[in-house]
């Protein structure tokens, strides 16, 4: 058993975790509008499951180029597992659905309360008690998804909702894995434990997306070729192995921090990409996600 943090206790923040969280929100936050556009060429699933397994397998030879060993001691894979169905096939899958009903800049935004969560989640698990800064980041989180769901009229709310939904429950999975992380911590070297994590959360997705959907891949444009390759490298490779290396190197509250550029960053991409709307509703929701957000990190 891991005792629980004390509420007094200041965790040292070592400035390589910062840099790893600030290419981490690079990486995904260009990721939203990658992914919006690579949707309308491939379906969802198989979308996000098999550029995940080819990542994984990246990532895997990468560890071995640099001599690390893929083997994981029988004791972790129960947590192993636990992080790869909460931070990869959960989020994955809902987020990649999500985004059929939802703009990649509104998506982007609710998926980033998740700090928001593990603040809150920390609580439970870690003995983090919430402060009264992290209580008012909770109302400003939901401020947040009020002007999402307002800024275009109720009808347009109504046939957002089940994308909300999602993204939603996908933002609160990831938070439930990062807040775990801290209470089961997964002792791999970060490029290994991200393979395996990536592997064993995408696998199941990709196998789904095989056999319930059909893939033209020779509809595929050149430029949905080179965002595959994006969403497949760098999205998997780079800023997921960027997030383990911080994760294991920030407290659980600050581990989000960094993740407070990656919807500034999709909204704004999506945008000038993909020409979504940036009007005072999706300025109001910005302002008001990266207000929760910098509450509930607050140390």
């Amino acid at each position: 058993m891991t005792s629980p943090i004390p509420t007094n206790a200041r965790a040292r923040i070592a400035p390589a975790g910062l840099l790893f969280l600030a290419i981490t929100s690079l990486g995904w936050g260009f990721n939203w509008p990658v992914t919006k556009y690579l949707l309308g060429e491939l379906p969802p699933l198989t979308l996000r499951g098999t550029t995940g397994v080819i990542g994984a397998l990246i990532l895997a030879l990468l560890a071995v180029a640099r001599g690390q060993s893929l083997r994981a001691d029988r004791k972790i894979w129960p947590r192993l597992v636990l992080a790869s169905l909460l931070n990869v096939t959960g989020w994955m899958v809902l987020m990649g659905l999500a985004l059929l009903w939802l703009p990649a800049s509104e998506a982007a935004l609710i998926a980033y309360t998740m700090p928001v969560w593990a603040s809150l989640l920390a609580w439970p698990v870690l003995g983090e008690r919430p402060s009264l800064l992290r209580t008012i980041a909770l109302v400003m989180a939901f401020a947040g998804l009020a002007a999402i769901m307002g800024g275009n009229g109720f009808g347009a709310s109504q046939a957002k909702l089940p994308g909300i939904l999602m993204a939603l429950s996908g933002s609160v999975g990831f938070a439930c894995g990062t807040v775990l992380a801290k209470k089961l911590p997964i002792t791999l070297p970060p490029i290994t434990a991200a393979a395996w994590q990536i592997g064993l959360g995408c696998f199941p997705v990709a196998i789904a997306g095989l056999l319930i959907e059909t893939t033209h891949l020779e509809a595929l444009t050149e430029v949905g070729w080179f965002l595959l390759f994006y969403s497949t490298v760098i999205q998997f490779c780079v800023a997921y192995v960027s997030w383990f290396a911080a994760l294991a190197r920030l407290p659980a509250a600050v581990a989000a921090i960094g993740t407070m550029a990656v919807p500034v960053i999709g909204v704004v991409a999506s945008a000038v990409a993909l020409h979504e709307p940036l009007g005072a509703g999706q300025i109001a929701a910005l302002v008001f996600t990266l207000l929760g957000v910098v509450l509930a990190t607050r140390s």
